[in-house]
């Protein structure tokens, strides 16, 4: 009992010091990537603190998984503290906390980021009062409060089973999803709310994330051009838009007036020549700069990142597509969300998790190592594609220049597939996450020597979807993805456009040459003549 509890106390311990690790790393991001020209407190606040709910949220998988585990002996038998009042208390324990931390997301998502998102449009507009951003802001706020309110009423009254009276009353019918609505405590709600985000997360990390895992890696490989042999090259285009110039002003040296194409031509010249000097600026302070040769000389360790970052990002999609043919094949079909029964295809990561496991904490490590792996090339993604509405770029994310707006934008974006990563990984490891470790005991027959005759032993089982409900505890986290079945299914099509779109990328970021050093400075609404260059942009 000693043994177990200090076990206990030592995840619990962890997993605070997981959060403190969580806020701290918010806050660096955050940072890095606002305006230093237009930094706004409120809205920084909230992106810290939208993304390090996300963070938390995923951060609990891990300790559902352990605390489901841990109830249970090797050899499939309860332990002796985990009675039936024990195990309910923890389970409701992690309910409750995923109840609180997925309550501030949509709180987050549905009325907050809106608010703040709205109020800084409105803020642009010199004219307009406080009170009147407020009372614009809230009225934009307020459909997507109604959204949340349609989702929430959706998911509670939702018929996920069928009255068993089949010529029961209309009335006897409406009773009977109140009280499926009242054991449920609300669980069914919350989950198709959550899972309505979790679907448009991985819309975002088909788009972001899958193009991110192969343009990080190889960013790092090829790394961005010299910075000299650069500014040489923009030192001949500014002599050459000079040289353009002043051939069309000769024409208008005997008095005669330019014709509406050469006064047209020579207006584009010279926003051409400002841009040029613009760039030939940061690129002379980037040449000289300590912080260039710093990273020059960490050069090599960049290439043997990006050829780690590249290896780990085959081994998901191997095991995502193991994963998924696995689930074209042996499941139990679309209606049941694609559920499969036991393990027939062996994936990597399917194989390593519950090995880890046996070892604490390394499994925590891991899973940790795994959702900010997604993070960063989601933000790799974001960084190269940008943030569109359709075929309309509303922002474009740089280091130390994105606007008050475009951060509560991108917060939004990771927030949603910092969700989808809890199915991510259980599409990687779906016994790890249904059930962690856990064993249960079957009956088994034995042939023996010594009574000439067949005898049946209790043998210990893998626990997986075909396990007795009473032998083998289900993680909560697994609950809210699978109350239904139909988002199960959106998300088994989905692994497989993120296999395509990944594929894609990698053969895009392949044929791309190397990324200028300055990447960005040359775009007028980034960037305005005063701005002072910055090193730590490229």
């Amino acid at each position: 009992m000693a043994a177990a509890a200090a076990e206990l106390v030592i995840g619990w311990c962890i997993f605070g010091l997981l959060l403190l690790a969580i806020l701290a790393f918010c806050w660096i991001y955050v940072r890095k990537y606002q305006s230093q020209r237009e930094s706004e407190v409120v809205s920084t606040v909230t992106a810290i603190f939208s993304l390090a709910v996300a963070l938390i949220a995923s951060a609990l998988l891990p300790v559902d998984i352990f605390l489901v585990s841990y109830m249970k002996y090797q050899n499939g038998t309860f332990k002796e503290w985990a009675n039936a009042n024990v195990s309910v208390q923890i389970e409701n324990t992690v309910l409750y906390g995923y109840y609180t931390l997925y309550s501030v997301i949509l709180f987050c998502v549905f009325f907050w980021i809106p608010f703040v998102y709205f109020y800084y449009e409105e803020k642009d507009d010199d004219d307009t009062s406080k009170c009147t951003q407020i009372k614009t802001a809230l009225k934009y706020t307020l459909g997507f409060v109604v959204i949340c309110a349609l989702l929430l009423l959706i998911g509670a009254f939702v018929p996920l089973n069928l009255p068993s009276n089949k010529n029961s009353t209309e009335w006897e019918k409406v009773k009977f999803l109140f009280e499926e609505l009242g054991s449920s405590h609300g669980l069914a709600a919350l989950s198709f709310s959550i899972s309505s985000l979790t679907l448009i997360g991985m819309l975002a990390a088909i788009t972001y994330t899958a193009y991110g895992m192969s343009a990080l890696p190889l960013n790092l490989i090829k790394g961005t051009r010299n910075a000299a042999y650069e500014r040489l090259e923009n030192t001949e285009d500014i002599e050459e838009v000079e040289q353009h110039i002043q051939a069309i002003r000769s024409k208008s040296k005997d008095g005669r007036p330019l014709s509406a194409r050469d006064r047209r031509t020579l207006k584009q010249c010279e926003e051409r020549l400002r841009t040029l000097r613009k760039r030939d600026r940061h690129l002379e302070f980037i040449e000289n700069s300590w912080w260039t040769k710093f990273c020059g000389a960490l050069r090599p360790l960049k290439i043997i990142w990006g050829i780690f970052f590249i290896l780990v990002a085959l081994l998901f999609i191997i095991s995502l597509f193991l994963s998924n043919l696995d689930k074209a094949l042996h499941s139990a079909g679309i209606d049941s969300g694609f559920i499969i029964f036991g393990t027939n295809l062996s994936n990597p990561l399917n194989m390593l998790l519950p090995l880890l496991q046996t070892v604490f904490p390394l499994d925590y490590i891991l899973i940790t190592i795994i959702i900010m792996y997604f993070i960063f090339t989601s933000m790799a993604g974001i960084r190269n594609i940008g943030i569109w509405f359709f075929w309309i770029r509303l922002y474009k994310i740089r280091r130390g220049r994105t606007r008050p707006q475009a951060l509560l934008f991108l917060c939004m974006i990771l927030l949603l597939i910092v969700l989808h990563t809890s199915y991510m990984i259980y599409s990687l490891a779906p016994q790890y996450v249904m059930y962690g470790s856990q064993n249960y005991l079957i009956e088994s027959n034995i042939t023996s020597d010594v009574h000439k005759g067949n005898s049946t032993l209790p043998v210990p089982r893998r626990c997986d979807a075909d396990a007795p409900e009473d032998q083998c505890t289900v993680t909560r986290t697994y609950l809210f993805l699978h109350k239904f079945w139909f988002f199960s299914a959106a998300y088994y099509f989905g692994n497989w456009a993120f296999l395509g779109v990944f594929l894609i990328g990698l053969v895009v970021s392949c044929c791309k040459g190397k990324k200028s050093v300055i990447e960005g400075v040359d775009e007028e609404s980034d960037i305005s003549d005063d701005d002072e260059p910055s090193a730590y942009s490229v």
